[in-house]
């Protein structure tokens, strides 16, 4: 049944083109209707495998002389993740009611994007993940150029040209293994029990891996990612932050680490303090947070925080993941879902409930308009929002962030000072977006600005997507083991042996 939340999107995407053009209204209610059966799907799915133990979903020999199978299986950390996409695709379409630019062709290229990534986090075969992988390219691509805004198709090349490239880097890791391991299949319980050498796997881990955190927004390679969410569509810009950069996150475990394990021990030298591959990644981890937070508390798009924001978020995920204890592993996986939820009801504000009643982004312009009175569901929105991602306790982010931060303080003591410096730079720039946006003193614009006081309400289709987001992360801010049950018995699995027994220890 799982399997359907590939196959619906799909068909809906190339039955989206047969409908009539002249009725954009039906593309939207079909586009609605098919994100609802998916995640209907995910949510069953949820609730009738609470164990966190691997199942398989399909499985049928593919290309038999390769031994690559067609083979679909999910445990706890792929069920939180297609929890998160179900939820994302719902209020993705709800976010996009208003557009009027080919409409089937946009919902057609959203719902292939949608069935791409469940696609990632169901593929069980290797190969099957890196054609599900590369498909997702095309069609956040033309979202982006077709139906973006400021510098369009800037945006979506930078876009895909790091994807371009960090699949290439994966692609030739997954190449070596498969060849290293006797040409004898990509999957993947196969490949991670397969006894690799050091040598191979210190040369193998930090490729992959890279190859995977490129798209997971990891400093230095992070400048697609502000760039690509400003220039998105609202919709896209809600799948880029809340799923498509988790696909990169989700790699990094699933694959490089399951597979590569004693690529993270130590190398017997140190260079600069850095004894192994995971002090590295760390690092770079650790930079991420406090650079995005800080770049994002000096930009005056309102977009361009949001964008900064979701890299310096995206830290706290890789961080959590080169702690390699249990905590700071689930942590990360509930920062995944925790940031995905938050990120798009962000952008979700910014782009959809703002720019496209204002037309601007600009936070010096934005003040004088007294969008707090102008539209105020959309300046409490952004407030619990923002409440929500500094961290406040009730919220999904608090509890990611607090697991991480003691996973951190077990693994890198010294580093969670840093940290702590991302986290108040987060406040700061949240609380100043926030200030600039909706309650900066009215009476200090200039008359220019009064024409723009009467803006369209909030429509019912973003009310409710907004409700359904803040409703996900407060259900599992009081109640985090909703998806830390299922969590933490994946990471117990046969998958990750060698990250238990690994050499770093």
């Amino acid at each position: 049944m799982l399997a359907w939340t590939i196959y619906i999107p799909f068909l809906a995407a190339f039955a989206l083109l047969l409908l009539p053009r002249s009725r954009p209204s039906w593309a939207r209610v079909f586009a609605l209707l098919a994100a609802i059966a998916t995640f209907a799907i995910a949510v069953t799915a949820f609730a009738q495998h609470r164990t966190g133990a691997m199942f398989t979903v399909a499985r049928i020999a593919w290309v038999p002389s390769l031994g690559i199978e067609y083979h679909l299986a999910a445990d706890g950390i792929s069920l939180t993740l297609i929890l998160l996409t179900g939820i994302i695709a719902v209020t993705g379409v709800l976010f996009s009611w208003n557009i009027e630019l080919r409409v089937n062709e946009f919902f057609a290229f959203y719902l292939l994007l949608i069935g791409s990534v469940y696609g990632v986090f169901l593929s069980y075969d290797l190969f099957l993940l890196f054609v599900f992988y590369e498909i997702v390219i095309i069609p956040k691509y033309f979202l982006i150029a077709i139906w973006g805004s400021t510098r369009r198709e800037y945006g979506a090349m930078k876009l895909a040209l790091y994807s371009f490239v960090g699949s290439a880097m994966v692609l030739i890791g997954l190449i070596a293994a498969y060849v290293a391991a006797g040409s004898r299949g990509m999957d993947l319980a196969k490949l991670a029990g397969f006894p690799f050498s050091a040598h191979f796997q210190m040369l193998a881990f930090p490729l992959v891996f890279t190859g995977f955190a490129i798209l997971a927004g990891m400093w230095p390679f992070h400048t697609w990612a502000p760039t690509g969410h400003v220039a998105a569509p609202t919709a896209a810009s809600m799948l880029l932050a809340g799923v498509v950069m988790k696909l990169g996150a989700y790699g990094c475990l699933r694959v490089a680490m399951t597979l590569f394990p004693i690529g993270l021990a130590p190398w017997g030298f140190h260079v600069f303090g850095l004894g192994s591959w995971r002090d590295v990644f760390a690092l770079l981890a650790v930079i991420g947070i406090v650079y995005g937070a800080l770049v994002a508390l000096v930009q005056k798009d309102f977009k361009f925080v949001i964008g900064y924001s979701s890299v310096s978020h995206m830290g706290f995920i890789l961080l959590g993941l080169m702690t390699l204890n249990r905590i700071g592993l689930s942590g990360a996986v509930m920062q995944m879902f925790s940031h995905g939820i938050l990120a798009g009801l962000l952008f979700a504000v910014v782009g959809r409930m703002v720019y496209d009643r204002t037309h601007t982004r600009e936070l010096a312009k934005l003040g004088p308009m007294d969008l707090n009175h102008a539209i105020p569901f959309a300046a409490v929105t952004f407030v619990v929002a923002g409440m929500a991602s500094m961290g406040l306790p009730g919220f999904s982010g608090f509890v990611a962030e607090l697991m991480v931060l003691v996973g951190v303080w077990h693994s890198y003591p010294t580093l969670t000072i840093f940290v702590g410096l991302g986290i108040v730079a987060g406040v700061a720039y949240i609380w100043r977006a926030m200030q600039a946006a909706f309650f900066t003193d009215s009476s200090a614009g200039s008359k220019a600005e009064e024409p723009h006081a009467a803006l369209p309400p909030i429509s019912l289709p973003e009310g409710l997507g907004a409700a359904v987001l803040i409703g996900a992360s407060v259900l599992i801010g009081l109640y985090p083991q909703l998806l830390l049950n299922i969590i933490a018995p994946a990471l117990d699995s046969p998958l990750f042996e060698g990250l238990r027994q690994g050499r770093w220890r």
